[in-house]
């Protein structure tokens, strides 16, 4: 399976950057979408995903490469190079909310209306942004036998990808490509439910994506190790508990109190 998908010059146009550039887009699209539904101003929401990716991007680099600094640190000019793969969804998140968070209070808006409308788009971006890994050849488990692939109905282009150097290997990025789809389609239904508190979503999101994170990443080979513990893990427990205790707090509201169906009431001087 070849990574560039064609070449100008020196200069090559690989599936990772076209991937990831894809799954912005319809990550930006989908919230753009849901904050007309809500009200919200479209240059607020557009600079906001602007800050947000860029800082998101800079998050899941500075995070990837500080766990990998042995890889990094007799050339760092490669730390630009991300188009060769290496970037931690975790360390995006983590520096694309406190983005959220800062850009929210400036401008006096609900920080956890925004965080439901963005994980919409953003769980579905991870669920396409993951097959770059599949063209880098990165982010794949252990060396298992074609027939067990075959046995778990895996199709066949896949399987062939995670071919490599004689051994196949477990294409973890599909089973999380597709854990993180079918939780995109379950946020699409659980935002119709009438009664969905401000910030339900983004529990559910929290709790969905930890837990796939966290079984996927024991099967992987290249995790991000802090002394003897997967780091990929030790953040989705983290986040797992965040999004339970935020899912116990909502429970306490009242049934019509802090809907999510609401429009925005807010007036934004932007």
């Amino acid at each position: 399976m070849n990574s560039v998908i064609f070449s100008i010059g020196n200069m090559e146009i690989k599936w990772y950057s076209v991937l990831l550039l894809i799954a912005v887009i319809l990550g930006i699209g989908i919230l753009m979408y849901e904050g007309k539904k809500h009200n919200y101003p479209k240059d607020f929401l557009f600079n906001l995903c602007f800050w947000t990716v860029i800082f998101g991007f800079v998050g899941a680099r500075a995070y990837y490469v500080l766990f990998n600094w042995s890889s990094y640190a007799s050339n760092p000019i490669s730390i630009f190079k991300i188009w060769e793969g290496g970037l931690a969804i975790h360390g995006g998140l983590i520096l694309g909310f406190i983005t959220i968070v800062l850009y929210c209070k400036k401008y006096n808006v609900r920080l956890f209306k925004i965080c439901d409308m963005a994980v919409l788009g953003i769980i579905l971006a991870q669920a396409i942004g993951r097959w770059g890994n599949f063209f880098n050849k990165e982010a794949h488990g252990g060396i298992v036998l074609k027939s067990t692939l075959e046995n778990l109905h895996i199709p066949d282009f896949v399987i062939e990808g995670m071919y490599i150097n004689g051994q196949y290997y477990h294409p973890t990025f599909f089973y999380e490509s597709l854990w993180c789809l079918l939780g995109f389609v379950i946020l699409v239904l659980i935002r119709h439910y009438k009664y969905l508190k401000v910030g339900g979503l983004t529990c559910f999101y929290l709790c969905w994506y930890s837990v796939g994170r966290f079984f996927i990443e024991a099967m992987r080979t290249d995790s991000l190790m802090l002394g003897g513990f997967r780091v990929a893990q030790i953040i989705s427990f983290i986040m797992f508990i965040i999004g339970i205790l935020g899912l116990m707090i909502q429970s306490r509201k009242g049934k019509f109190e802090d809907l999510y169906s609401e429009p925005n009431r807010e007036t934004i001087r932007f």
